[in-house]
């Protein structure tokens, strides 16, 4: 791996480009215009765009060294989740430290250092002039807080690309590269709950009157009604089954049992282990992320909040599944309860694992890492990969993350290794799409 991809990687961490709360708009300018100035010095053309409002989107192009080349899209975000309690953190989260072979930094593995490949490697290759495809930049500041501006700014392009690779994913295992397929969409909803005028005594009104964390509890149940974890199949409407090719991808993965051990999960059910690849990529899923209300004492709590989040499969119509949602969690509202809610939704992505993009990304990831490449669907979501694909461009995702990164956690790094293998297999997917031509 070349020192410089370690220093460029180093400098960029150390923007502290938080979108989620507590980041200065400042740092989250700087981070973009770090972008520009590296496909500017790279002979090509860019700019931080802000015309569809938020933080700036980088923006640039980088020409191929040969006429009549395909154009390829490289898409990745340089904002980062904000760091939590500082205390919990080895080191200052925005002083990268490498030790024992990972960088450590707030952006290390999300997407930083995951991305910085594909950029460095088409500027490295535009300045020798060897560049064998057209690259169209593309690194959003909101991937972390919804990626308004980068929707908008997809919808309005009418330039297009032949296709896009992303690197915010991960690896199959530690030695496995993987080709991202499908993402999942979401249905996200925060509900609040209010059964009385204030919380009651539950030895003299308990029984008589509505409990706001009985009624928010019995709204959920309607969504999941057995012990196997699966939701109702009226929220499975739309789900296409895996393509034969992925289901042979995934019987070399590592069980489904281990992956869950590893990162100390329990399964939900005896079968989950053996379903896990299905499960998390190919169905939908409710999961609770939030409820509170109520004190530890003696009280009939007269106020509830929840916040749940259904992941759809690809196919799936997220305006269709939170119509669905919303009428079976109102049928569980008794009269009296007044319930708010405040939805948000995302669509998900589904790439065809037999087109050209794919099956040529597949061969020089597997080229680069050595073992072939597996097809994946992500329980993941990102926004910008399906506004991509609705917008006509066959979109490829990767990227080399692994569980011990802990994105979104103190102590988030990135292995050395997996950058080296980001920056062989950027050479190797350029030279392979060259072929789209």
């Amino acid at each position: 791996m070349a020192a410089p991809l370690i220093d460029e990687l180093t400098d960029w961490l150390r923007i502290p480009s938080i979108s989620t709360g507590g980041g200065d708009p400042a740092d989250i300018a700087r981070a973009a215009e770090w972008v520009c100035e590296r496909v500017e010095g790279a002979g090509g053309a860019a700019e931080a765009d802000i015309t569809h409002g938020g933080n700036p989107l980088a923006v640039g192009d980088l020409r191929a060294s040969t006429g009549h080349a395909p154009t390829v899209l490289i898409y990745g975000h340089y904002d980062v989740q904000s760091v939590g309690d500082e205390s919990a953190w080895t080191t200052p989260p925005f002083e990268p430290d490498i030790r024992h072979g990972r960088i450590y930094a707030r952006g290390a593995a999300d997407d930083k250092g995951n991305f910085l490949p594909l950029l460095y490697v088409a500027c490295e290759l535009a300045r020798e002039g060897r560049l064998p495809v057209n690259v169209r930049v593309l690194v959003e500041g909101e991937e972390e807080a919804g990626s308004e501006a980068v929707a908008k700014w997809i919808a309005a392009d009418e330039r297009g690309a032949d296709c896009a690779l992303v690197f915010d994913s991960g690896m199959a295992d530690e030695r496995t590269p993987a080709v991202t397929v499908g993402l999942r969409g979401m249905v996200m909803v925060d509900i609040g709950v209010r059964t009385g005028t204030r919380d009651l005594h539950s030895g003299i009104y308990g029984g008589s009157v509505l409990n706001a964390l009985h009624v928010l509890h019995g709204m959920i149940a309607t969504l999941v009604p057995g012990p196997d974890g699966r939701v109702r199949e009226e929220l499975r409407a739309g789900i296409e089954p895996p393509a034969p090719a992925e289901l042979e991808s995934w019987q070399r993965l590592k069980p489904g049992d281990e992956v869950i051990a590893e990162v100390g999960g329990r399964p939900v059910w005896p079968q989950a282990g053996r379903e896990y690849y299905e499960r998390n990529g190919a169905d939908a899923s409710l999961e609770v992320n939030r409820i509170s209300g109520g004190e530890p004492r003696t009280v009939v709590p007269a106020v509830a909040k929840g916040t749940l989040s259904l992941r759809l499969a690809p196919r799936q119509d997220p305006v269709q599944i939170k119509d669905v949602m919303e009428r079976l969690l109102r049928s569980a509202i008794p009269e009296g309860a007044e319930v708010s809610f405040d939805w948000h939704t995302a669509h998900p992505a589904l790439s065809d694992a037999e087109s050209p993009p794919v099956r040529l990304a597949a061969e020089a990831l597997g080229k680069a890492c050595g073992v072939p490449a597996a097809l994946l669907r992500s329980g993941g979501s990102i926004p910008a990969v399906a506004e991509l694909m609705n917008h006509g461009i066959p979109t490829v995702v990767s990227g080399f993350g692994l569980p011990d990164d802990a994105f979104h956690a103190p102590d988030e790094s990135f292995s050395l290794r997996s950058l080296e293998l980001g920056e062989r297999s950027a050479h190797e997917l350029y030279s392979a799409l060259a072929a789209l031509r």
